[in-house]
């Protein structure tokens, strides 16, 4: 018969084996939050930078894991040492993956946190009726390495790719009319296009739609213990940036476009600190692909509207929000400029 003293010592020894079984595992799950997970990407202008330029991807991606207690640090490297540092296991992924067919079966991806649009465009008007790359065949295309040396665009053999290694370079093909059409993103031609109208008067000319659709995710390699629970973090936050606001911000775009409530049009988005009462939604760039519509809604700073005139009820004045400069260096781009 077993003693009410040993009783009691049983009963505290199986209740101290639960206070430290639970210490142990909150001490891991805290380890774990605080585990550093480091991301990588290649230098891409007004995208990705390291060196104080504008950096879109870098903002946007360090603001969405702000809001998480996870640990992630990013790097910037050139890129064949972004693929050898893969390879490698010295980094953990990419924080500016774009998937153009590669193989990315040891990698867990995340939504889409931004879309990239490639589109053809050129000095001339007629580049509008351009729908398909066939529409292209025979003609010298401009383009940067990052996207010529993709699965995708490598098969495209009718194209004359005129192969260059940064934006400017691609760009200064376009200009010096070595190359009468450049294959770049709608970001980049917007940006290009500030710098032309303040400086020239002029512009370039899109395609009638983009050429190719794709988007910028995170891409953990399925090693990372917690890769799982990064990406959902990282999905949660960026879906909460894109309603509320921020991402107009951080992507210095008046208007942005996304189903926000889930009825599959797009609504309109904006932010009283991007966006003033005559800024058009004409070029709003759009965060998932889907059409607008009459009845889209309009999203200021997270609160809904009805519609245009009442949502510019809200907004400030034009003289309140400083104009809208190039995120494109405007003294690099001055020489080629000029040229124009």
């Amino acid at each position: 018969m077993i003693s009410a003293t040993r009783l009691r010592q049983k009963r505290i020894s199986t209740l101290l084996f639960g206070v430290f079984a639970s210490l142990f595992l909150s001490s891991a799950s805290a380890n774990e939050n605080r585990a550093s997970v480091t991301l990588g990407a290649a230098p891409f202008e007004t995208y990705v930078s390291n060196d104080g330029e504008p950096a879109r991807l870098n903002a946007i991606v360090s603001e969405a894991f702000d809001s998480t207690e996870l640990d992630i640090q990013l790097h910037v490297m050139r890129d064949a040492f972004l693929g050898s540092a893969l390879l490698t296991g010295k980094i953990d992924g990419e924080f500016a993956y774009v998937d153009l067919g590669e193989d990315n079966s040891q990698f867990i991806l995340s939504d889409i946190y931004l879309p990239l649009y490639l589109y053809a465009v050129s000095k001339r008007d007629n580049v509008n009726y351009i729908t398909l790359f066939p529409h292209l065949k025979d003609n010298r295309v401009a383009i940067e390495n990052r996207f010529a040396n993709t699965p995708e665009l490598r098969m495209l053999k009718e194209v004359k790719w005129s192969r260059n290694p940064s934006t400017f370079d691609a760009f200064r093909q376009l200009a010096d009319e070595r190359a009468p059409y450049l294959i770049t993103s709608q970001l980049l031609a917007q940006e290009f296009n500030t710098l032309l109208t303040d400086t020239k008067g002029a512009r370039i000319y899109f395609s009638q739609k983009p050429l190719v659709v794709s988007g910028f995710r995170l891409a953990i390699n399925k090693n990372v213990s917690h890769a799982n629970r990064i990406i959902d973090a990282f999905n949660a936050a960026i879906n909460t940036m894109q309603n509320d606001g921020r991402f107009n911000k951080l992507l210095a775009r008046p208007w942005l476009t996304k189903d926000v409530d889930g009825d599959g049009i797009a609504d309109f988005i904006g932010s009283a600190s991007t966006t003033h009462r005559r800024h058009t939604t004409h070029n709003a760039y759009s965060l998932d692909g889907k059409p607008t519509a009459t009845d889209s809604r309009y999203f200021i700073d997270n609160r809904p509207y009805t519609s245009l005139s009442d949502a510019q009820k809200v907004l400030p004045d034009e003289n309140e929000i400083p104009a809208n400069t190039s995120l494109l260096d405007a003294t690099t781009y001055q020489k080629l400029i000029r040229s124009w």
